[in-house]
């Protein structure tokens, strides 16, 4: 019989009130500050007794190729997006809610925090980690459930773009949802995921800063 902590612990890992709760409290944290739903996902981890492998977070054979794999994979799928995926759909070229970035310098230090530690670090340990972690254990590990999985976390991500980025937000997370998330459904490892995030947002932030955006969305398709 299960008794004092490992009762908490059940329950934190079950779907009762006690675990729906946690999910709502590790959801809420960004709102407070970023990266606070990551840090609050490892806390559910270490309190409900699931091994941070569950998250995904295993070590890779080598963190040098992972770190070089996972930040070229994260540049040229920026690109691509840039180049190719977003014109197709007729995004604007330029992402007006961070435009304020071109040329502004004393912005950097703030966004690259956001994009490296919240994004890379944070968004991937939510929704890749977190969640699929937590639907595996409603829908199960099957191909049709891990298919479900995939296209679930990839919605609630592109849900989560919408108030700051707008449609074009919601189309660019939607595909960056899908891509990330089959890798992860694939792998079940998060640390190449983490460096290509972040590469990608770098990267992003790169075009926006330098006013390469319409130069780079224009550059296949006119």
């Amino acid at each position: 019989m299960l008794q004092g902590p490992d009762v908490f612990a059940a329950r934190l890992r079950g779907f009762g009130p006690i675990g729906l709760l946690a999910v709502a409290v590790i959801i809420a944290g960004n709102f407070l500050v970023l990266p606070l739903s990551a840090m609050l996902v490892l806390l559910w981890a270490q309190a409900s007794k699931t091994p941070w492998s569950a998250l995904g977070f295993t070590a890779p054979q080598s963190w040098t190729r992972t770190a070089i794999v996972g930040t070229a994979f994260g540049i040229a799928f920026k690109l691509v997006m840039k180049a190719v995926v977003m014109p197709l759909l007729g995004a604007d070229p330029i992402n007006w809610h961070y435009h304020y970035i071109t040329g502004n310098g004393a912005a950097l230090p703030g966004v690259l925090y956001a994009v490296v530690f919240g994004a890379g670090f944070g968004e991937e340990t939510l929704f890749r980690g977190f969640f699929f972690e937590r639907l595996g254990q409603l829908f199960g590990r099957g191909r049709v459930a891990q298919t479900a999985i995939v296209l679930l976390t990839a919605s609630l991500f592109a849900l989560a773009h919408y108030p700051d980025q707008g449609w074009p937000g919601v189309e660019q997370a939607a595909a960056t949802g899908l891509v990330f998330g089959t890798i992860f459904a694939a792998r079940r490892q998060i640390w190449l995921l983490m460096f290509a995030h972040a590469a990608f947002d770098v990267t992003a932030v790169a075009l926006i800063y330098w006013n390469w955006e319409e130069r780079v969305a224009h550059l296949l398709l006119r």
